[in-house]
């Protein structure tokens, strides 16, 4: 095996696809289980989705489970999509579900791409792209090593119709159009709110229902949309995480529908 082939190849292949992602329907930032899950059913019905996360490992807060305890729980209405994903799942008493944090992680991940969705780890978003009518319309990105470094080095850009902020307790994508824009977000102060303290049936309800086109041409989704409409975090439980991504997933297609 020649050393210089396999870079080559390396090489070509990664900036085939990121060239091909710097025009994409739908961009999500964050690959968490909200954004795994709302690539998964963008992709499923032909919408071109790139997927954009800062760190190298996919899956967010999955992996740990509760407390490192590698185990999650979901609802019935959770079990059912993780039937649909082909995961398993012990009942632990009616209406409380058990699955194992490993296999929910690396199947949604897996599902996801084979469903044709792109995945980048280790790219940042540091800046949004703000376009007619002060829509959001593409996202600036830097590899995650640079900003680590604190390296002076600039970014690219790529183009999307629409972007999911799915990146969880800080709400990166939001946070760039309120405070670095001064963007009004749909929320009820027109700034992001904060999550609230815990409350696992109040937070499962209302991070679905938070769950919106936030700013033209933003989604919010998972925590993110937790955090910016103030509705409390909910734990290692993660049907409302899964929900809310495939909500945002349908949203984003009657959204492209409508452009």
């Amino acid at each position: 095996m020649d050393e210089v082939i396999i870079s080559k190849a390396i090489t070509e292949s990664y900036i085939k696809d990121l060239l091909d992602a710097t025009e994409v329907d739908v961009a999500i930032v964050g690959a968490g289980p909200a954004g795994l899950t709302a690539a998964y059913y963008l992709a499923k019905e032909k919408v071109k989705t790139a997927i954009f996360e800062r760190k190298l490992s996919i899956g967010g807060g999955i992996w740990g489970g509760g407390m490192m305890f590698n185990k999650v729980v979901v609802q019935a209405e959770g079990k059912r999509m993780l039937d649909e994903f082909g995961i398993a799942t012990t009942q632990y008493q009616k209406g409380y579900y058990v699955t194992n944090a490993i296999e929910l992680a690396s199947t949604l991940c897996s599902q996801t791409v084979k469903a044709g969705a792109r995945i980048f780890n280790l790219l940042s978003v540091e800046d949004i792209v703000i376009r007619e009518n002060d829509r959001v319309s593409g996202l600036v990105l830097n590899w995650s090593p640079v900003s680590m470094a604190n390296l002076h080095i600039d970014p690219l850009a790529i183009r999307a119709k629409l972007v999911v902020d799915a990146t969880g307790h800080d709400c990166e994508i939001c946070r760039l159009v309120s405070e670095k824009v001064g963007g009004k977000l749909r929320t009820p102060t027109g700034k992001i709110v904060g999550e609230s303290s815990m409350w696992a049936e109040m937070g499962e309800k209302k991070v679905s229902e938070n769950t919106k086109e936030v700013y033209p041409g933003l989604i919010v989704a998972g925590m993110a949309a937790s955090a910016a409409f103030g509705s409390p975090r909910m734990g290692p439980i993660f049907g409302g995480m899964l929900l809310s991504g495939k909500k945002a997933a349908q949203l984003a297609i009657a959204l492209l529908k409508q452009s």
